[in-house]
């Protein structure tokens, strides 16, 4: 017996919607009838546009959430429910997963919560040549599927099957940067890798070892840790500081949950904003044609290193479409980046004597190495190269239990009226921290440049219930101080009724 259900009704009811990088929720609402139901809606469209049919392979990976095993589970037996063949791929990389999807032409899914905490966690879909775009999550929540009687009264698959045998993606993955940078690449750098829950932990270490490098691991964790490498905890901050300090370490490599957004210390132990380690892997690749978000540090424009820089909405899908674009206009050599680091590739680039090809979708390695490899070249530690891009820095947090709608209303009171009123009612707000209002930008979330130059952009989290506030200022200091003031200023606010 099969019951039919609207994909779109149940992202209503359970709460488990897209977000910016797939679907996301409460792991109590991402039941096995969920996840089950959103793999099947996801193949029903890739049938629908010609990338599946029964016999297709498709692949699973997943991260180091408790709740991710049992997803991962649930997700594989939708797929064989569909007459597909699961690839299973074990807990590896999300970039890793897509490359192995993309080359082989099949489609792929992570399931992961990315950086969030781990009462929560979600699903990326891949498409089997590329992540998955906004028309394509209209095509999935538009499906009507049939959902066999699999599940008991908790919405849980009655009986648990293993995915399937492993499949090594991770060979192949160390093998596309050792092949392009080559085995003395990192020779006579001091790095260490932080490793907490990454699932790509291992694999950053294997590279470190395979292109020259001295290892030293830190800070191993067998409990989930929310990275965030927009949000860098005060407590991976210190801990930074301190390995750089005892160990001598030229730089520290880490990245998020699940391996796709980077994150890379100079030799003092300070992260390198995600921003500009784009910048410095787009110029260390001579990539001339960049995609990024409005919330990307404008350095990006003011540097004059590239022919073209397209601004886009906040999300690896706007991104992808814009990179897409850019192809489309003649540009050869074509990125995209985010304010979290994530590097997507393109188009294929030359490294050296190698070419390496394009891997459209978030990377974290790519824009380590080649920043690493860039700095070794030319005989600067990391914040001497650093230095030679504009002094603009940003810096972002969140107000955390924000809700969304109150996120919403609070935009759209401060965008009430016309042009003058908006000047005016923002000026009053933030203008003893930042001065008075001149522009804004409403591409995604409101962004707000004042007279001096001072930059505030506040957006809605598409993942979780969080107010994001992104800062820019002409010092680092000024730009973390924006920050807090502009977010203390929205806690206190209290919007008319």
């Amino acid at each position: 017996m099969t019951q039919p259900v609207s994909i779109a009704d149940l992202m209503a009811q359970s709460g488990v919607a897209f977000g910016t990088s797939g679907a996301r929720g409460l792991v109590s609402a991402m039941t096995d009838r969920i996840c089950f139901a959103y793999t099947c809606g996801f193949l029903q469209h890739l049938e629908d546009v010609g990338q599946f049919a029964p016999g297709s392979h498709v692949a699973i990976a997943g991260d180091l959430r408790p709740s991710s095993p049992r997803i991962m589970a649930a997700c594989a037996a939708a797929i064989r429910h569909k007459g597909g063949h699961v690839d299973f791929c074990g807990f590896a990389p999300s970039p890793a997963v897509a490359a192995y999807g993309f080359e082989r032409g099949i489609a792929s899914l992570m399931v992961t919560g990315s950086h969030i905490p781990d009462d929560r966690n979600g699903i990326k879909f891949n498409r089997t040549d590329g992540e998955v775009l906004k028309s394509d999550e209209l095509g999935i929540r538009a499906q009507t599927i049939s959902l066999p009687d699999l599940f008991d009264h908790q919405d849980m698959l009655r009986e648990f099957v293993a995915p399937g045998p492993l499949i090594d993606v991770a060979t192949a993955y160390v093998a596309r940067y050792v092949d392009a940078f080559g085995a003395q690449a990192l020779k006579g750098l001091k790095l260490g890798v932080y490793e907490h829950s990454a699932v790509g932990r291992d694999i950053l270490a294997a590279l470190v070892e395979k292109l020259g490098g001295e290892l030293h691991r830190l800070g191993r964790s067998e409990r989930f840790i929310p990275v965030d490498t927009e949000a860098v905890r005060p407590e991976d901050q210190a801990f930074a500081r301190q390995w750089s300090t005892e160990l001598g370490l030229d730089a520290i490599l880490s990245t998020d949950g699940d391996s796709d957004r980077p994150l890379l210390a100079d030799e003092s132990g300070a992260w390198i904003r995600g921003d500009i380690l784009g910048i410095l892997c787009a110029r260390a690749l001579g990539i001339k044609a960049v995609a990024t978000p409005v919330s990307s540090n404008s350095a990006v424009e003011l540097s004059g290193l590239f022919d073209a820089v397209r601004r886009t909405r906040i999300g690896s899908p706007f991104v992808i479409e814009a990179m897409n674009a850019l192809a489309a206009e003649g540009q050869a050599t074509v990125c995209g980046y985010e304010a979290n680091g994530g590097f997507l590739l393109g188009s294929a680039v030359d490294v050296g004597q190698a070419r390496l090809a394009a891997l459209p979708t978030r990377d974290a390695v790519l824009p380590i190495i080649a920043t690493l490899v860039d700095a070794r070249r030319q005989g600067l530690p990391l914040s001497a190269l650093q230095a030679q891009l504009p002094t603009r820095y940003t810096f972002s947090e969140r107000l955390q239990n924000y809700p969304t709608a109150q996120s919403q209303a609070l935009i759209a009171h401060l965008l009430e009226g016309d042009r003058g009123a908006i000047l005016t009612r923002l000026t009053q707000m933030f203008g003893n921290i930042a001065g008075a209002a001149d522009t804004i930008d409403t591409t995604d979330g409101l962004r707000i440049r004042f007279e001096g130059d001072d930059i505030i952009h506040l957006r809605p989290s598409g993942n979780a219930p969080e107010l994001r506030c992104y800062t820019e200022s002409d010092t680092s200091e000024r730009a973390a101080w924006l920050n807090e003031q502009s977010l203390r200023l929205i806690a206190e606010h209290k919007a008319p009724a």
